[in-house]
């Protein structure tokens, strides 16, 4: 069985990107960085996204993306209209959103890394991969 690699995905000049970035390095992590600015993002994957941590917590409403949504754009949320204008401007998904492999971190807080990518590593340490 193949192991998935660490994705961390986000846009690249974002400072909590850097900030994310910087940790896992720091930390000895290995990842894949996905620039979902320039290289886009299915609707397939926001989906799952959505469905593992739901599409409130993937929707970020305080960047200036969503801020200049038109009023009609921001009414009515629900997963649908949610997915579609996160795909539509990438800059409106909150980052970063790390996938270590089937568990999904979204935003960055160090101690939540530590714990989350922590028990990740502690874990494949013990079963020797």
């Amino acid at each position: 069985m193949t192991k998935l690699p660490n994705t961390i995905y986000g846009i690249k000049n974002c400072d909590t990107m850097k900030k994310a970035r910087a940790w896992l390095d720091s930390h000895g992590i290995v990842y894949q960085f996905h620039d979902y600015k320039t290289a886009g993002i299915t609707r397939d994957k926001l989906k799952h996204w959505s469905d593992e941590v739901g599409w409130e917590a993937l929707l970020n409403r305080a960047g200036t993306t969503f801020r200049k949504l038109p009023d009609a754009d921001k009414e009515g949320l629900n997963e649908r209209k949610a997915l579609a204008l996160m795909q539509a401007q990438p800059s409106i998904i909150k980052r970063p959103v790390l996938d270590l492999g089937g568990r999904l971190v979204v935003g960055f807080k160090p101690e939540i890394y530590a714990r989350e990518v922590g028990t990740k590593v502690q874990s494949r340490a013990r079963s020797g991969s």
